[in-house]
């Protein structure tokens, strides 16, 4: 380790407490804490890594109250409407200065941040017992990559942060997004060789290889890596004797077997995204979208009956997720979901549909489909075309993970498709809004950052 000591502890005492201080920007240390007190024993170490989740849980990785990565990346899609604050994101009209953003960028290199203290610390001798030690380097090389992921595809090429020392970090300057993602590669790639298939505890709440291959497959699908995207969603499906597609009302269930990752909400009540989602008044943040609910869904669809609720009052009529069946409550019936295996089927499926194996993409698009109780491409349709079977998975990507961390719209950039459908629906929408603004404190800051264009 350096002279001056990391101070290990303070990402999970910063992440518990919703600390504001921004880890990418952090100053030398000023109450260091020997490295013989953070990692003298496997609890210490361990809630660093739980302290990252916590706070995932807490606020959907934004800001809270709202400010979620699936409330803001569904109203800069095309899911919601925005009320009040929101109002910014729902019209692409995102002010460099909007205190979520600086939020939405800061959570996400606390956890870097503290990933980054536990690889470091684990590198030198120290008191954690060899597999606590193999699972906790697993873990964090998983968060930082998954941390990396969503900065790289909400604001584009950022600062790829490797290290603890401040030095280096608050004078970082952009890096491409194409030597982000093998940097994501090479952490998950690491991260499944040391993380096993089981659970840490009996609940689906840390990180195991299915999540690294989860992800794995996901990254490779957006890179357009066909045949690394297939494999790696068929190593998770066919896990059969742990994860199977369920019904509709019990896929959000703690623990359920369609989960691969969830986050445990704090104690004291349910998901951050049910509290905000789910309306008992006139909307503060968000309602869905009128044409999405009445246009999207297919006829007979089941995941508009059990997906979709709709609250009524004197000021009007609102739509809203129903995914979440709890607003709140003491009693926690749901976690908040991360990853699930119907967005394995939905990856293998178009993975297999550029590598031309048709019947095959048939069959697992129609996994899904048959859940939804609509008709079967492969009874309707066998001899689709390879563009139309595309445009049919996008289609049921769009409403089985709607208001899900943002998969619609970071799937409308990655196919090329965001200008076409957002600019006949947005009033100002252009094509640099497909971007968010990164904070404007930062770049006051770190003058080797550059804003995005159109901000």
């Amino acid at each position: 380790m350096k002279s001056n000591i990391k101070i290990i502890f303070i990402g999970a005492i910063a992440l518990h407490f919703c600390s504001c201080k921004k880890f990418l920007e952090i100053g030398a240390p000023k109450d260091s804490i020997v490295q013989s007190q953070v990692f003298k024993n496997d609890g210490v170490a361990t809630s660093v890594i739980t302290g990252i989740y916590s706070q995932m849980a807490l606020n959907g990785y934004a800001s809270g109250n709202g400010g979620s990565i699936s409330v803001l990346c569904g109203l800069t899609a095309d899911e919601f409407i925005g009320y009040n604050a929101t109002r910014e994101f729902y019209e692409n009209e995102i002010s460099p200065a909007n205190t979520t953003i600086n939020s939405l960028w800061q959570r996400q290199y606390q956890s870097i941040y503290a990933a980054n203290a536990l690889l470091e610390g684990f590198a030198e001798p120290n008191g954690i017992t060899p597999p606590v030690q193999i699972q906790l380097k697993g873990e964090a090389l998983f968060v930082r990559a998954f941390a990396n992921f969503y900065l790289i595809n909400i604001f584009g090429p950022v600062p790829l942060n490797l290290t603890t020392d401040y030095r280096i970090n608050q004078i970082a300057p952009r890096t491409s997004v194409n030597v982000i993602y093998q940097h994501i590669l090479k952490d998950l790639q690491e991260a499944e060789e040391l993380l096993g298939e089981g659970y840490v505890a009996t609940e689906r709440i840390r990180p195991n290889k299915s999540v690294v291959q989860a992800l794995m497959a996901r990254v490779y699908l957006y890179m357009g890596d066909w045949e690394n995207a297939e494999k790696y969603a068929t190593l998770v499906i066919a896990k059969t004797g742990t994860y199977k597609l369920v019904s509709y009302n019990d896929i959000f269930l703690k623990n359920s077997q369609e989960v691969i990752w969830q986050l445990m909400p704090t104690a004291g009540g349910n998901t951050n995204d049910g509290n905000v989602m789910i309306l008992t008044a006139t909307p503060l943040t968000a309602s869905l979208k009128n044409d999405f609910v009445l246009n999207a869904f297919e006829t007979n669809d089941k995941r508009k009956i059990a997906w979709v609720q709709v609250y009524t009052n004197p000021t009007g009529t609102y739509y809203y997720p129903f995914k979440y069946k709890v607003k709140t409550s003491t009693s926690i019936s749901e976690y908040s979901m991360v990853f699930r295996l119907a967005e394995q089927y939905l990856i293998r499926a178009e993975a297999r549909t550029h590598l031309n194996k048709m019947i095959t993409a048939i069959d697992d698009l129609d996994e899904i489909r048959n859940r939804a109780g609509i008709t079967l491409i492969k009874n309707t349709n066998p001899n689709i075309s390879q563009n139309n079977l595309l445009g049919a998975i996008q289609n049921e990507r769009r409403v089985e993970l709607f208001a899900e961390w943002g998969h619609r719209w970071f799937d409308l950039k990655r196919t090329g498709k965001v200008d076409a459908v957002l600019s006949s629906i947005k009033l100002n929408w252009q094509s640099t809004d497909a971007l968010f603004p990164l904070p404007q404190v930062d770049i006051d800051r770190n003058h080797n950052l550059e804003q995005n264009k159109g901000y």
